[in-house]
């Protein structure tokens, strides 16, 4: 049975904008993405929102509903009561375009920071070969859709500017965990996820974890396996020494 909702969705550009409210039908079994959709069809026709699968896959579709960083397509209107007001505002950690798009290069930007899979010299791609269990672990975190809900929630993204430039975020720390658990890549990069890409800055509050939509645990399966491996290359005592006596023999 369909009911008439009151929404308050964010329409702006980069230079000045604010929040408009609309009344909206509202069927069974919708999600927020459908109502948006149907302001688009009645009411605002020029509001702008990105979205494509519709089915929780390609990440497009990410905003902020009642201040949380959610999926709209994946956000029922069954979560709210039909008597509250449901506001829709674009990803706060990025600038915004026009209405719920914002531009999230900064994401893409730092995909290009991380090096690349480096395989085994002399080792081709069909002759790769791999424990099942090797498989697993690394697996988790290629469910990624890069819908950057994580990115977006994460404070020292979201509430310091300034923090871009040296901090990858959530996303790209499991890049940095997937690349560097995979048994076939020679690449050491523990020591650029601390000095590069600012791993150290993360304080774990696993507000990444909470919004992820794949159900990844970026936090306890990713980062925190991290900091413990850049700490066992920059602060155990006893590889220090070792460094120091090899490099003294060479």
């Amino acid at each position: 049975m369909g009911y008439t909702s009151k929404f308050r969705v964010w329409r702006g550009d980069d230079t000045d904008g604010g929040l408009v409210d609309f009344e909206v039908e509202v069927n069974e079994g919708e999600v927020v993405l459908d109502i948006v959709h149907r302001l688009q069809a009645t009411e605002a026709p020029d509001l702008a929102v990105r979205w494509n699968c519709k089915a929780g896959k390609c990440g497009s579709c990410s905003a902020e509903v009642n201040g949380r960083p959610r999926l709209m397509c994946m956000t029922r209107m069954s979560t709210f009561s039909q008597d509250e007001v449901v506001t829709v505002t674009p990803l706060r950690a990025f600038p915004v375009i026009k209405d719920l798009v914002t531009d999230v290069s900064f994401n893409y930007q730092k995909a290009r920071e991380i090096p690349s899979f480096a395989p085994p010299v002399g080792v081709e791609p069909g002759d790769y070969r791999m424990q099942q269990v090797d498989v697993q672990r690394s697996q988790e975190f290629r469910k990624c859709i890069e819908c950057f809900l994580c990115q977006n929630t994460c404070h020292v993204i979201r509430d310091h500017e300034e923090n871009k430039e040296a901090f990858a975020g959530p996303r790209y720390f499991i890049r940095l965990a997937e690349l560097d658990m995979h048994p076939l890549d020679v690449k050491d990069r523990r020591r650029g996820a601390q000095e590069e890409h600012g791993l150290g800055m993360c304080n774990i509050t696993k507000c990444c974890t909470d919004v992820c939509p794949e159900h990844i645990h970026i936090t306890d399966n990713a980062i925190i396996p991290m900091k413990e491996r850049v700490a066992d290359v920059k602060y155990d005592p006893l590889k220090r020494i070792l460094l120091k006596i090899t490099s003294r023999d060479d």
